[in-house]
């Protein structure tokens, strides 16, 4: 351990603790609920009108890459039981001013996912009432996640639970429903039958060449937004080196049930050039086989997805906001828990009131799918910033801690080499958002918080030379 940060740990003993409160079922389904994010239910159309049947590959690659992160993150946790969160474990090896950065734009990555998600929860809504207010259903939306955050992380754990299972039964019978169509040969209303063949025609692969391949990466990487957070609940979860393997291992089983075979169907099913960019593919699918009930019903069913997204995304927040106080990297006040609870109640309000604040960008941007990818794509920025954060950290890890690494249990695969490949592929991830004005502008933008992190760090820093 570093100094810095021994003495941190030091000095919040006695203070108030988070409460274990997280149990083996709890973790594996905020683990699953973290893998099927609003990008899922909402971006695959669009991803799919650009990268046509290569977007199976981009999937598998993205979630290949992040789940390295996550094995990187899980062998450096249980490594030492007393980092709450992989805040602590870049604090000790990358340095206070490194843990400052990160912790905060992880908190900002998850205020701008969330209302990305309270956004689309009123797109979702407006399915079946085309004329309600979008920013009022965002904020009835975003004042419901705060009730479930508000009174206990048992609570909390036990909403996203249902909400995680609702999202892994829905496409589990989608799946069912659409494998059933192609063997049966289903021709919806306008002439189009499921078929396997769909998959297969040349023209799909790559409609728009290689640049259509590589715009699909953004959405993607936004769509595994979460898939860390089992990483942020290791200081709430009873027997962490038995559940957290177990979650994080099973991240290729998810990705490719979750995702690949989801992507598989709807292509099979809906046939490419009937998927529309700006309206969920999974309604689609259902609305265009002639079943709007079952359309209906998936509609439900991505709503509670955003909403579930949302919901882990507020805890994510206020989870950081106490480490970033114990740290001495926020104000005292963030680092309070209520007396009933243990929830860090400050943090929670203050991060549902930055929340509210963003929503109000629909008044500048009134649309939906174009708010959508210029905040998923700041959302992405950042996500990949705090990977990328993690896997510097495993590199030093490995370099002062070899005897930790040795007696590990659960070691990163193919450890320092695959390290690099993965920073590799996420610096090319980043290159690649130029290529598109709506994504080029979020990069702009993600370029401005980082300038304003910086001013803020040497602001601090002056303070505490005075004193």
């Amino acid at each position: 351990m570093t100094k810095s940060w021994k003495k941190t740990m030091e000095q919040s003993v006695g203070a108030q603790q988070l409460h274990r409160g997280l149990g083996k079922r709890h973790i594996q389904l905020i683990a699953i609920g973290g893998a099927i994010g609003t990008g899922l239910f909402m971006g695959t159309g669009k991803t799919i009108s650009v990268s046509g049947t290569s977007i199976i590959f981009t999937y598998l690659l993205v979630g290949f890459f992040a789940f390295m992160v996550m094995r990187a993150m899980g062998e450096i946790l249980l490594s030492n039981l007393a980092y709450r969160s992989f805040v602590d474990f870049v604090a000790d090896y990358l340095g206070e001013k490194a843990s400052y950065f990160m912790g905060w734009t992880y908190w900002m990555s998850w205020i701008v996912t969330c209302i990305a998600d309270v956004v689309i929860c009123g797109g979702y809504i407006q399915y079946w009432y085309p004329d309600i207010s979008l920013w009022l259903t965002a904020l009835f939306i975003l004042g419901s996640m705060f009730l479930c955050n508000f009174f206990s992380v048992q609570i909390f754990g036990e909403t996203e639970f249902w909400f995680a299972m609702i999202k892994v039964l829905a496409i589990i019978a989608l799946i069912i429903v659409s494998v059933g169509m192609v063997i049966v040969g289903w021709t919806s209303p306008n002439g189009v039958t499921a078929s396997i063949r769909h998959l297969t025609e040349s023209e799909v692969f790559l409609p728009y060449g290689v640049l259509g391949f590589l715009a699909g990466f953004q959405i993607a990487i936004f769509s595994f937004t979460g898939i860390e957070l089992i990483g942020m609940v290791a200081a709430e979860t009873k027997e962490p080196k038995k559940v957290l393997p177990k979650a994080i291992n099973s991240i290729p089983i998810r990705v490719i049930i979750f995702y690949v075979l989801s992507m598989v169907c709807i292509i099979a099913v809906t046939s490419w050039p009937y998927i529309s960019p700006s309206v969920s593919s999974f309604v689609t699918l259902f609305a265009l086989a002639g079943l709007p009930a079952a359309a209906a019903v998936i509609n439900f069913v991505a709503l509670t997805s955003a909403m579930s997204s949302a919901n882990s995304g507020l805890y994510a927040c206020t989870r950081m906001l106490y480490s970033l106080s114990t740290e001495k990297l926020a104000h005292s006040k963030f680092g309070m828990l209520s007396i009933q609870s243990s929830v860090p109640t400050f943090s929670l309000i203050f991060s549902v009131l930055c929340m509210v604040s963003g929503i109000f960008l629909l008044f500048i941007i009134p649309d939906v799918m174009k708010l959508f990818t210029i905040v998923s794509t700041v959302a992405a920025i950042m996500v990949i910033y705090n990977w990328c954060m993690i896997l510097f950290a495993y590199l030093v890890y490995r370099e002062k801690r070899p005897d930790l690494h040795k007696v590990s249990i659960y070691k990163m695969p193919v450890g320092i080499p695959m390290t690099y490949i993965t920073l590799i592929f996420f610096a090319f991830t980043v290159v690649i958002m130029i290529l598109d004005y709506d994504t080029r502008i979020a990069l702009y933008g993600s370029a401005i918080w980082f300038f304003i992190l910086e001013i803020f760090w040497w602001k601090r820093k002056s303070k505490n030379l005075r004193l």
